[in-house]
């Protein structure tokens, strides 16, 4: 297939929804009680928006690469209006150079939908609340807070307006409150090392997201919700950290003796097993953001990066490998078990039954891997392939195990991403085989051995699990990641997957189980026979968990030297 024919089809796959026509209502005012504020927000579509609402004091100044401190003062009139509340700082993508793949993506992932925003500050804690418009502090509905993905290197607020959710869950008739968090990503909020540990001072974003749940914990009913029905969903790294947010604290999600959450919906992600914070691999990211600051030779390093103006600490942060480049998902900013927030690797606090027990949905995009896989073009081999993985992912991994993983991924048609295209697609020679290997280890394979150890510790949590294959034909990338945020969250195609996955959601925020009050297929729990749901475009069908066998019980025997 020709380059220009596969470009031509992405500014389709990531159009961003079009601009909702103004018809505007009389704002919207609401008294919050913690801490105290009159936050007036604006009503649009039948949907009253309350945007950009502080909920931290700003990590700015001292507070940079600090865990998020409470508001405590009174904050008065509050102008939530803003549609684009400020992001936190973002890891712009440089994109490798040199080829046209290279060049689209590298435009393309800067539209709105993805990374693109209207302003970034490090004065960015600030919280979304969106609500049918006109309800009554007493409607006590269910809340279903937002976490944003972005690789933990971007993504903000601004980029995702609840409007159609909220407006599809009044015409299902199961209406809710949407909240969305902003949390620091990149180096202001997962950078580690020895002394960001000595601090307590690691997993700053995971720390902005349970404060923000602790928000809704206190003000939510004044806005119409009920706390006690509060539903934690995410895509990408926001799907990570709703799996790291269940396992913080070896599990306690409680808050002034009541639970911050009930449930867990997951799209793309669960456990990822990672080193600690103070490991050589996150120590030498740390060492790289010092040096790129100017700060090697202080005596301090970690008080002379809160003391380098922004833009230097910036670009600093940002010198690093990022996301879409040939280090791919070996990501140099995530979640890191620091022996107190996230007290160990989540691969190994599921196993010993340490994370909320709360029930939850779970599943991916059938692709995962092809999207992050377009830049290692000069792997072409299997030994480049082993090398690959072995000097980027995982470099403590013995090479025989590396190599006995890549063995199980034998035939691209068979084995290769994306899957179900025979020899179709491979885009360079090993573009298959390492699609399929990052998307199984990451994102499609890791879900499974977390389904499978979470029902063997604690069997009556119920779990459901699905696979989309809704964007199936796509060139090169097939249902790819990140494709379910046209689907699902804008539900932009008037389709069978958009319509089907949205009312199954309902029905689960309001009654923790999918099949609940709507006329849709029964959706097995996945302890009950291991089937999941495959959302096509035009159906879905029930399928069994079992594909790609051989991978999956290598890596979840293998499961504690594939941390990243």
């Amino acid at each position: 297939m020709k380059a220009s024919h596969f470009l031509a089809f992405l500014p389709l796959a990531f159009a961003a929804p079009a601009p909702a026509p103004v018809e505007k209502r009389a704002a919207p005012t609401v008294i919050a009680p913690v801490p105290a504020a009159t936050v007036v927000g604006r009503s649009l579509l039948s949907v009253d928006s309350f945007m950009g609402i502080p909920f931290a004091q700003p990590p700015v100044g001292s507070l940079r690469l600090k865990p998020p401190q409470p508001l405590t003062s009174p904050l008065g009139i509050v102008d939530a209006d803003d549609l684009l509340p400020t992001a936190c700082p973002q890891f712009f993508f440089s994109v490798d150079a040199g080829g046209p793949i290279s060049d689209a993506l590298g435009t393309i992932l800067n539209t709105p939908l993805f990374q693109k925003v209207t302003q970034a500050s490090e004065d960015c804690l600030t919280i979304n609340v969106q609500r049918p418009a006109g309800i009554s502090a007493s409607a006590k509905l269910p809340v279903l807070f937002w976490i944003f993905g972005g690789g933990f290197e971007l993504g903000a607020t601004q980029m995702y307006d609840g409007t159609s959710l909220v407006r599809e869950s009044v015409a299902q008739g199961k209406p809710i409150v949407f909240v969305a968090v902003n949390y620091r990503v990149g180096g202001f909020g997962f950078l580690a090392g020895k002394e960001i540990l000595a601090d307590g001072s690691s997993n700053l974003g995971l720390l902005d997201q349970r404060l923000g749940l602790k928000w809704v914990a206190d003000n939510i009913a004044a806005f119409g919700g009920d706390p006690n029905k509060v539903t934690i969903w995410g895509e990408s790294a926001g799907s990570i950290s709703v799996l790291d947010q269940m396992a913080l604290y070896d599990g306690d999600n409680t808050y002034k003796g009541k639970p911050l959450f009930r449930a867990g919906i997951m799209n793309s992600g669960s456990i990822v097993p990672a080193e600690r914070v103070d490991s050589a691999k996150a120590q030498a990211i740390y060492n790289e953001v010092v040096a790129a600051a100017g700060c090697s030779t202080k005596s301090d390093t970690l008080a002379c990066l809160r003391s380098v103006d922004y833009t230097t600490y910036l670009n600093a942060a940002n010198s690093v490998p990022g996301l879409l480049s040939y280090t791919s998902i070996a990501l140099s900013y995530l979640p890191r078990p620091d022996g107190k927030v996230l007290t160990d690797s989540p691969d190994t606090l599921i196993a010993t039954g340490k994370y909320a027990k709360v029930p939850f949905i779970v599943g991916d995009q059938e692709d995962e891997g092809t999207l992050f896989s377009l830049f290692t073009s000069n792997v072409s081999t299997i030994a480049e392939l082993s090398n690959y993985l072995n000097d980027v992912f995982f470099p403590s991994t013995p090479k025989t195990v590396i190599d006995q993983l890549i063995a199980t991924y034998g035939s691209i048609s068979e084995d290769g991403s994306p899957f179900r295209t025979f020899l179709f697609n491979n885009w360079y020679p090993q573009f298959k085989r390492i699609a399929a290997i990052l998307g199984d280890l990451t994102f499609t394979l890791t879900r499974r051995v977390f389904l499978d150890v979470a029902t063997k510790v604690n069997p009556d949590v119920k779990s459901w699990s699905y696979l989309a294959s809704y964007d199936f034909g796509t060139p090169i990338l097939g249902t790819f990641h990140g494709s379910d945020l046209l689907q699902v969250f804008y539900g932009i195609k008037d389709n069978n997957a958009a319509k089907s996955i949205r009312g199954y959601y309902y029905s689960f925020i309001y009654d923790l189980d999918p099949n609940s009050n709507n006329t849709l297929d029964n959706w097995p729990q996945w302890k009950d026979g291991k089937k999941l749901m495959q959302f096509g475009a035009d159906k879905n069908n029930l399928m069994n968990d079992d594909f790609r066998t051989d991978s999956y019980e290598f890596i979840k025997s293998n499961v504690d030297v594939f941390r990243i």
